[in-house]
């Protein structure tokens, strides 16, 4: 239904279910007089002044194109033209449904005080006007009528509090949402930035390698560039792979079809470990690697190798990058349930600052590690040296 016909038609179905049958019953009724005897004529006789009675049963319907804007004040009025028309002709037994839609609609819509408020103050007002002015309440009228409107209050409550849990459901599961989505962007840029850091710091070095011999070594100078191509080509091949992911998960998001564009690069694991200590041979940085490789791929998942590879191909990019020394050692062993990944260089001769300042590679080392269940050490064991170790947990795949 349309939101407009969705606020009309509380007021369309009142005015239809009680408005036609206030004119049958209010025109051709009995009258009562104040000590409850009847003062018409028989039942079909016209009655003079039953128009009231009918403008009273028109109130509510109209009052309820406002309730939207308006819920308080629109119970009030329906709730007082309600008690009116009971005193007025209270052989008109017909419900006020008006008044039904605006206390439900009322609590709903969060004006509570105004409904109990207003509700109570009519309907009490109704019994003591009629007690005084001598009209025909039976008692068990009145308890129906009470226990009708507490029916009509907790419905109201019922319906709130049922949308509010709704509402609440809906927040958390937009949050939810929001937050794989960011999650997702973090790792995506994590993989870019290792991708990127590395293969940018060898292909740095070898074109500094490049124009320095490109004169007096011309081969040397070569074997430089074909590195850089390799490099450049492996760095594009996981950019893709990466991009790919991204586009794939978008395209599933929306409904549509990836096509066949996402790569088949598959992400790197622990077997790529060798050639990835090799490319840092070649840039000149001597790396000796000791490594329970076998064992620690067996009792991996893809993802724990993954972390491991990068968080490996980050600490190396950084000794490339800013240690003095041209020798590293990286060890790969199985501990007490951890794949324990260590990766330390000696350093320079000369004394550094000891205080390690996180950049984002150290910070993305460790989410690395936290989000496996892991934990990422880094400090400084010799004056200028650094050490690595990450500590990931063995999960055995099935």
């Amino acid at each position: 239904m349309p939101r407009r016909g969705r606020v009309r038609f509380p007021a369309i179905f009142s005015f239809l279910v009680q408005v036609p049958a206030t004119v049958v019953l209010a025109r051709y009724g009995r009258d009562f007089g104040h000590a409850g005897h009847d003062l018409g004529g028989e039942l079909g006789a016209p009655r003079p002044g039953w128009f009231l009675a009918v403008a009273l049963a028109l109130i509510g319907p109209i009052a309820l194109l406002g309730a939207r804007r308006f819920p308080g004040p629109v119970a009030a009025v329906c709730a007082a033209a309600a008690g009116a028309l009971i005193l007025l002709r209270p052989d008109i037994g017909l419900p006020y449904v008006a008044l039904a839609f605006a206390i439900v609609l009322g609590i709903v819509r969060g004006a509570r005080v105004w409904v109990y408020a207003s509700v109570a103050v009519a309907w009490a007002t109704t019994i003591a006007l009629a007690g005084t002015l001598g009209v025909p309440l039976p008692p068990a009228r009145i308890a129906i009528t009470t226990v009708a409107l507490a029916v009509l209050c907790a419905i109201g409550e019922w319906v709130r509090t049922r949308r509010e849990q709704i509402r609440e459901l809906r927040r958390r599961a937009d949050a939810r949402r929001q937050s794989a989505e960011q999650r997702e962007r973090v790792r995506i840029a994590r993989e870019l930035h290792d991708v990127l850091a590395h293969s940018l710091s060898l292909i740095n070095v070898q074109a500094g390698v490049g124009l320095h011999l490109i004169d007096s070594q011309p081969a040397k100078a070569a074997e430089a560039l074909a590195n850089i191509k390799l490099t450049s080509k492996t760095a594009l091949d996981e950019v893709r792979t990466v991009l790919g992911i991204l586009r794939s998960d978008t395209e599933a998001e929306s409904g549509e079809s990836a096509g066949g564009a996402v790569p088949l690069t598959p992400e790197p694991d622990l077997s790529r470990l060798p050639a990835l200590i090799d490319s840092y041979s070649a840039q000149g940085l001597h790396v000796e690697l000791i490594a329970q490789l076998q064992p620690v791929m067996d009792a991996t998942t893809a993802a724990t190798q993954l972390a491991l590879f990068r968080i490996c191909q980050e600490s190396l990019t950084n000794v490339l990058r800013h240690s003095q020394t041209r020798s590293a050692t990286v060890r790969l062993e199985l501990d007490d349930g951890y794949a324990v990944l260590t990766v330390t260089d000696e350093g320079s001769t000369e004394p550094l600052d000891p205080a390690i300042v996180p950049g984002g590679g150290l910070l993305g080392m460790r989410e690395r590690a936290e989000l496996l269940g892991g934990s990422l050490r880094v400090e400084r064991p010799s004056p200028g040296g650094f050490l690595v170790e990450a500590r990931l947990p063995v999960r055995r795949m099935r």
